[in-house]
């Protein structure tokens, strides 16, 4: 079976199994993209806790940029990395404000000159916010699975994403990406991959695969 074959078989499989949305909450680029800074090295289930109160006091990118640092920082704390999570946010946020009417921009490029944003975090604000399709997310965990199902044999996650980009359909770069990230959490976890319970076995080439443990005969007749 070649790699179109495989990649195609993948994508048709993890369509049936994995819903296709954003687990951070949001109501907007801007809240998306705070979200999705403070995500890095952090769970979603946290940041959508901590979102849940950020957002009721910080409303528009102003406000961000107005933010005293110190403060935000505790407030973010719980997600870890915090000290650069804040100074980017708030600089993220000042440069909205002074170079983009206050608005969360709509473009790879633009969304590059914030602070704080490269390729993963554009690509998630483009397709989770503005439906636009110009990438696909490459983060820890589908950086992973890319490589153990055999999509990939390159580490820098920029020449992942292109190589991801040159078998997977345009119209499924946003939904496979998350996908991704949802089987790598439940099934293809990093020290200890559920293989025996996975509906990719039959296409993915890592080896070797964990077996089902084995259930201990307790009767002591």
């Amino acid at each position: 079976m070649n790699l179109q074959t495989r990649a195609n078989k993948i994508v048709e499989l993890l369509e049936k199994h994995y819903p296709a949305k954003i687990a951070l909450n949001f109501k907007n680029p801007l809240q998306l993209l705070v979200a999705t800074i403070l995500s890095a090295q952090c769970t979603d289930a946290r940041v959508n806790m901590v979102t849940k109160e950020l957002f009721k006091k910080y409303k528009t990118a102003h406000d961000f940029a107005n933010a005293d640092l110190k403060t935000f920082e505790q407030e973010i704390r719980s997600t870890g990395f915090y000290r650069n999570k804040a100074k980017n946010i708030i600089a993220a946020a000042k440069k909205i404000v002074d170079d983009y009417n206050g608005k969360v921009p709509n473009t790879m490029e633009e969304l590059l000159t914030l602070p704080g944003v490269a390729r993963k975090t554009a690509n998630v604000v483009l397709t989770g916010a503005f439906g636009k399709i110009e990438g696909i997310v490459v983060d820890t965990h589908v950086r992973r699975l890319s490589q153990r199902l055999g999509l990939t044999k390159n580490n820098d996650p920029k020449k992942i994403e292109q190589d991801l980009m040159k078998i997977i359909p345009k119209e499924r770069w946003g939904t496979f990406s998350l996908q991704l990230i949802y089987h790598g959490r439940q099934v293809c976890k990093a020290k200890k991959p559920l293989c025996y319970e996975c509906f990719l076995k039959d296409y993915c080439p890592y080896t070797p695969k964990t077996k089902k443990p084995e259930v201990k005969n307790e009767n002591k007749n």
